[in-house]
């Protein structure tokens, strides 16, 4: 059914994790939500965990015709995007069975790492987020007041990494950091590509959240992890823009 009172956010990645959270707190604010999936079925059980004002969305980053399908659901079904929530990412492609953070990280060092693991993590983390970027813009240019929130992560950061004593220095490559360091300059540049038009687009860190992208190794939960792309989502018009900030407006280096 068609809302074109409620305002409507799409999240992509939202079938589980912190995706799933921040779909379910949006439709708390009140916004009809789009479950963005790649696997349907997933999206619909999501969808009907979170109630009325939740739809599942079929949506494959990494497939153009996904991609395009989902945008003309958006514009014919629902009539408006007002905010976008880019979620979906993967950490992995290859990590062993119990195998540490620590451990893959060794594996993915720059003399050693597989190019095709690299390439399958940015072709989601980074390239799937510019084509739905992209392929979503006509509506939210058409929305009164559109947000975009790239999730990223403090891993991403070149500035920390810069510094021998950043907890996570030890761990940064070419996969899944770098992948989010490269997710960063996309925001900056959508950032500065939409500023005269008074679209925020903005990135923020979820913190170390338990989820299936780190195996459950994080250290917060995913209420914890979603607030801080709901608080961004949310912001007004005399919000920031081009920013990468942590919960309570923490700002992170780039």
């Amino acid at each position: 059914m068609t809302m074109p009172d409620k305002p409507v956010a799409l999240v992509t990645g939202a079938n589980q994790g912190i995706g799933l959270q921040i779909a379910r707190d949006l439709v708390a604010h009140g916004f009809t939500v789009l479950v963005g999936s790649r696997n349907f079925e997933r999206g619909v059980a999501a969808a009907e965990e979170i109630g009325p004002g939740a739809h599942a969305l079929r949506l494959d980053v990494t497939d153009r015709a996904s991609i395009a399908a989902a945008a003309e659901r958006v514009r014919t079904e629902f009539g408006r995007l007002d905010v976008l929530v880019q979620n979906a990412a993967i950490s992995n492609t290859n990590r062993l069975p119990g195998q540490s953070i620590e451990e893959y990280a060794k594996t993915t060092r720059p003399s050693t790492v597989s190019l095709d693991e690299m390439r399958a993590v940015w072709d989601t983390n980074v390239f799937g987020v510019l084509a739905v970027y992209q392929a979503m813009l006509p509506l939210l240019r058409e929305a009164p007041e559109a947000r975009i929130v790239n999730v990223s992560s403090g891993v991403g950061s070149l500035t920390a990494n810069s510094d021998p004593a950043f907890a996570y220095r030890s761990i940064f490559g070419p996969v899944y950091p770098a992948s989010k360091t490269a997710l960063n300059a996309l925001t900056v540049a959508m950032a500065i590509e939409l500023e005269p038009e008074g679209i925020k687009v903005n990135a923020v860190s979820p913190g170390f959240t338990r989820t299936n992208l780190n195996g459950y190794a994080g250290t917060e939960t995913l209420e914890q992890g979603a607030r801080e792309a709901v608080r961004v989502a949310l912001l007004g018009a005399d919000g920031p823009t081009g920013t990468f900030t942590r919960w309570e407006n923490g700002t992170i280096p780039w």
